[in-house]
């Protein structure tokens, strides 16, 4: 998992091109637009398709980001208070301000990794308030080959590279991921820190998934080492490979208020378990 853990992670993003985009790079995916950084990890500032401007802004990053450690395997927040602090970007890279969240509405590591925070001001304060706009989130899965950018606010760099394959199943130490996003390399060698990036379409500019793993030493199914597993139970390990997981099953479980409903119908989302 792509949290920032070591100073051989410093030292490598100091040997690369941070990508503080000028005016005149506006292709999706070439700038810092709706990028957020938090203090362990990226993030972003999104909206649904259907949001309107007097919805509570939501952010998003990774379940194994959470302030409170690792979610365990199965584990499902809902609807938890937070008292979050993130720092969202210019598209330029620079710092624009911060915002706070107010609540978890929807957060695990089972099946994909995310969390989703409500902040405690709409979309159009935010606007008004810093000139941020959040990306859009798709509503579809990408597709193979599909153009696609990492985008870190963490470490305030861009990778760029393709989409080469959806892995049926990705396991990582004791959390298993479903239809997990698998890049096409070189250009999107993701590092510690990167964790919680949004994936962001070069064509369309909307979050297609959201970053969260690598293989980093070639061992099989550990933690920073996750393994592929294909339909037949097969398992394969590539050092070097990189991972991000689905966010689009969040339009699943959407309701005509744009709340989550887990218990919708046709709602992709792992729920709670049942306390017995």
């Amino acid at each position: 998992m792509k949290l920032f853990r070591t100073l051989l992670a410093a030292a490598a993003v100091a040997t690369t091109t941070l990508l503080g985009t000028s005016a005149a790079q506006a292709a999706p995916g070439a700038d810092f637009t709706g990028i957020a950084a938090l203090s362990n990890c990226s993030a972003s500032l999104v909206r649904y398709a259907e949001s309107v401007d007097t919805d509570k802004a939501l952010v998003l990053t990774n379940g194994h980001c959470y302030e409170g450690g690792f979610l365990q395997p199965g584990q499902v927040l809902v609807n938890k208070a937070s008292t979050r602090s993130i720092t969202l970007l210019n598209p330029d890279s620079s710092r624009a301000g911060t915002v706070r969240a107010d609540k978890i509405l929807f957060g695990t590591m089972t099946k994909t990794d995310l969390i989703v925070y409500e902040v405690n001001e709409t979309y159009a304060s935010i606007k008004s308030r810093l000139n941020v706009t959040p990306l859009t989130l798709a509503k579809q899965a990408p597709a193979d080959g599909a153009g696609m950018a990492v985008v870190s606010g963490y470490w305030k760099r861009i990778y760029t590279c393709s989409v080469q394959a959806t892995i049926p199943q990705l396991r990582e130490g004791d959390w298993t991921w479903q239809n997990s996003i698998k890049y096409h390399q070189p250009g999107c060698e993701t590092i510690g820190g990167t964790s919680g990036s949004p994936v962001v379409s070069t064509t369309t500019g909307e979050m297609i998934g959201i970053n969260n793993t690598g293989n980093e030493d070639g061992e099989r199914c550990t933690v920073n080492n996750p393994c592929e597993v294909d339909g037949g139970g097969n398992v394969t390990v590539e050092k070097g490979a990189a991972y991000g997981e689905q966010t689009w099953w969040l339009y699943t479980c959407l309701t005509a208020n744009r709340t989550i409903d887990l218990n919708k119908s046709g709602c992709e989302l792992p729920k709670p378990a049942r306390r017995r």
